[in-house]
């Protein structure tokens, strides 16, 4: 079921002539299931601060060259002669079991994610709805950068479940990762809309039938 909070706490909101749906949760929830859903079924641009985050330490960047610096062969991708290239299960097990290295690589790549927003923002300021989809939507106080909130929610037993299938981890790794957002119960009453993702793909596009722009009216 699709619930709207019983309380809520007023976060700043964006307010101006687009539509602009900052859809989050925890990770593992089902934010790229809801995010696909609206980009094929109802066509919208998808602005997805993941994908930003893997540019951001692409072989070669700033952010890539900086990363080796501070932590060298530990975390170098083996047979990269030519480009400075990144192992990224290594470095997340670095910054997922230390919170000051965690914070070290946020304030290096956050910033270049935050610009790649408003570049494609720009870009797409035409469109009547974008959505913008960001893990750590409350974590990083970007509220602002939205008209509304979706937060994408599921059991903790899913959660747990489906971060080690998707990521073929082990449960201390998944809850060291879990650990390091806030819990699905902070999120819930900050959100205008919650999407409860426990059941299966038809009944979360029937729920997000009713909060996708009506014009548009496609379900799966």
């Amino acid at each position: 079921m699709t619930t709207e909070p019983s309380s809520r706490v007023p976060l700043p909101r964006w307010h101006g002539p687009q539509r602009r749906i900052g859809l989050t949760g925890g990770i593992a929830t089902g934010k790229s299931s809801v995010g696909h859903y609206l980009a094929e079924q109802h066509a919208l641009p998808v602005l997805d601060a993941d994908v930003y985050a893997r540019e951001a330490l692409a072989p070669g960047s700033a952010a890539t060259i900086a990363v080796l610096a501070r932590y060298g062969s530990a975390v170098g991708e083996a047979g990269q002669r030519s480009r400075a290239s990144l192992d990224r299960s290594a470095l997340g097990r670095i910054v997922f079991s230390d919170t000051s290295e965690r914070r070290w690589l946020e304030q290096l790549v956050h910033p270049i994610v935050a610009k790649r927003f408003d570049v494609a923002l720009g870009d797409l300021s035409a469109e009547p709805v974008v959505v913008l989809m960001v893990p750590l939507l409350f974590e990083a106080k970007l509220t602002d950068l939205c008209s509304e909130v979706w937060l994408v929610d599921c059991s903790p037993a899913q959660q747990y479940q489906r971060l080690m299938a998707r990521d073929e981890i082990t449960l201390k790794e998944a809850e060291q990762r879990i650990a390091t957002q806030w819990p699905l119960d902070r999120k819930r009453p900050l959100a205008d809309v919650v999407i409860d993702n426990r059941g299966t793909l038809q009944q979360l596009a029937e729920q997000l039938s009713r909060y996708a722009p009506s014009e548009l009216g496609t379900t799966w």
